[in-house]
């Protein structure tokens, strides 16, 4: 044999090895998990984004839970308690991760894993079918990126995550519903992507609730399938709530939440059309055009008939399309309308080998309309925020550990290092805002100048708690900051108060104060008041937990921080 020969051989073995490994969606997600556990295991520094310190309630939360307490049982929080419990294990397991990381990736050992058997039952009948399933999903699930812009400046998003999560679990529920043939397996895949959807997010599970109710009217899944998922459902959630109590008081949380956000639908259906326009206006006409190749197909004339109407594509995108609009109407901050994927790869494999006339060209320009802007913003938004970050200059914040490990453009580090001297010499200017009734700035929380100005802010907190013990002799048992979210316990290792929100957003998010949430302030040495700047939220927050302040002594602790001491 020549040696070309055994070249060739050699290196088409090698190729069609590769092809292989290339072609297995279990190889894929091999690769992601690494991945996912190298970025973890990595002190990385990543580019700050806007509203970053909501990253921070996933810290307040893990160090609750760390010391003991339950979601929904010892403090209020406004969504589910799945991911706050898993977020917690993934930052125990890797305690130097960059917290917009482990936050992000929360979700997927729940994720990957039904992924993953849905892959098992989609791969053997086609390969091509399940990457294109499965590649999108590790997109959007690999970064801490939305798809909607707040801020200029490229840098990662450090706030939706729960949105984040839901739309993930939602992209893989509609999958199995439209792409799952074997029995068991889509009631098992159903029943846990439900129990996931109403432990993170209610109004996931309530979408993922109507997508499974239309499965049912479209005949996609039999009344015996799902009853068997919901009783799968139901049985879980009663053994949790036996062993834990943790199911009725979180839904005891959702009626508080139910009352503290009413107002009127429509404006937020109109927000969602407007700022999704890219997607839900081509959209729109894609269904318009499978609403023409319906009526030329012929109406159906029989409840059969209309049955398969509804699961075809176009039922499914009709359906998913107003689902989703009524679950994106409820966020800020999301991978919004994500799931229309599963949908308009089953269309491309029913009208592209079947159907050969002039709407066929139409209908393909659509669905690349509908898919790619999410696609194009997300990888955009990616890949600026990645290929920005050499260029960044670290914040100066080493004692917020990974909480400070982040980088900005260096006039915001510079600027955000001259703004907390300017807040603090300035107090009466913003006090005046105060009472206007006017923020400092119409987004300032979405502007990262301002998150950087922010971290800075709660490192000198933490200096200054330090410096005050080590001048006293006394250690704080714990404390309570008046601001929207809380990270001191956690950047001290003390333990925070039980029955105090995660969040506090008077008026949107925090219940009325009660009796026991002030016996439990009571005993807690320190409530914290930021105050760089001044701000009529801030006040709000004060004005909410007033008596908790009661007979307390009033320190200045640093320029920007009181500290109300237990006596």
């Amino acid at each position: 044999m020549a040696v070309s020969e055994v070249t060739t051989g050699s290196s088409g073995r090698a190729g069609g090895l590769f092809a292989r490994l290339a072609g297995s969606p279990f190889v894929w997600i091999c690769a992601f998990l690494a991945l996912v556990v190298a970025g973890l295991s990595l002190p990385l520094r990543l580019p700050l984004g806007p509203n970053a310190w909501d990253t921070v309630l996933y810290l307040d939360a893990a160090q609750r839970i760390h010391v003991g307490q339950a979601p929904a049982l010892d403090f209020f929080a406004p969504v589910g308690p799945l991911g706050y419990y898993l977020a917690a294990g993934l930052d125990a397991l890797f305690p130097r991760a960059q917290p917009m990381l482990w936050v992000n990736w929360a979700l997927l050992p729940v994720l990957l894993p039904l992924l993953a058997l849905l892959m098992a039952d989609v791969a053997p009948r086609s390969r091509r079918q399940a990457l294109a399933l499965l590649l999108p999903f590790l997109m959007f699930a690999s970064l801490p990126v939305n798809l909607h812009s707040l801020y200029a400046s490229p840098g990662f998003d450090g706030y939706g995550y729960y949105n984040r999560h839901t739309s993930l679990l939602l992209y893989v529920l509609i999958a199995t519903l439209l792409f799952a043939r074997h029995r068991w397996l889509r009631i098992g895949l159903v029943a846990a992507l439900m129990l996931a959807l109403f432990l993170v997010k209610i109004t996931g599970a309530v979408t993922g609730t109507l997508l499974v109710g239309y499965a049912l009217f479209a005949g996609r899944m039999r009344l015996r399938d799902v009853a068997a998922a919901a009783a799968l459902v139901v049985a879980a959630l009663a053994g949790l709530e036996l062993a834990t109590g943790i199911v009725s008081a979180y839904i005891v949380d959702i009626l508080k939440l139910l009352k503290l956000n009413t107002g009127a639908l429509l404006p937020r259906f109109l927000t969602v059309a407007s700022v999704k326009f890219n997607v839900v206006g081509p959209a729109a006409l894609l269904l318009c055009a499978l609403a023409v190749a319906a009526w030329r197909d012929g109406l159906p004339r029989s409840l059969a008939g209309w049955r398969a109407l509804a699961d075809s594509p176009f039922g499914w995108l009709a359906a998913v399309l107003a689902a989703w609009t009524f679950f994106e109407t409820q966020n800020t901050g999301s991978l919004e309308f994500i799931g229309l994927w599963p949908v308009l790869l089953l269309l491309l494999g029913e009208w592209w080998p079947r159907r050969d006339d002039g709407l066929r060209p139409i209908v393909l320009v659509l669905v690349l309309a509908v898919s790619l802007p999410t696609a194009v913003i997300y990888l955009e938004r990616s890949m600026r925020a990645l290929m920005s970050a050499p260029g960044y200059a670290a914040l100066d914040a080493p004692e917020l550990g990974p909480l400070g490990r982040v980088s900005v453009k260096p006039d915001i580090a510079a600027r955000a290092a001259a703004m907390i001297d300017h807040y603090a010499a300035q107090q009466a200017a913003y006090e005046d805002l105060i009472r206007r009734d006017l923020a400092p700035s119409y987004n300032l929380y979405s502007e990262i100048d301002y998150q950087a100005t922010w971290l800075l802010e709660l490192q000198q907190g933490a200096r200054a708690i330090k410096a005050w013990e080590a001048a006293t002799g006394r250690r704080l048992n714990g404390s309570f900051t008046l601001d929207f979210t809380d990270p001191m316990n956690r950047l001290l290792d003390r333990h925070p108060p039980r029955k105090v929100p995660l969040a506090i957003d008077p008026g949107r998010s925090t219940p009325p104060l009660d009796v026991d949430t002030l016996a439990e302030l009571g005993r807690t040495d320190a409530i914290l008041v930021p105050k760089c700047p001044p701000t009529a939220a801030r006040q709000m927050i004060r004005d909410h937990f007033a008596k908790a302040l009661e007979g307390r002594e009033r320190i200045a602790l640093a320029p920007c921080w009181d500290m109300y001491l237990r006596r």
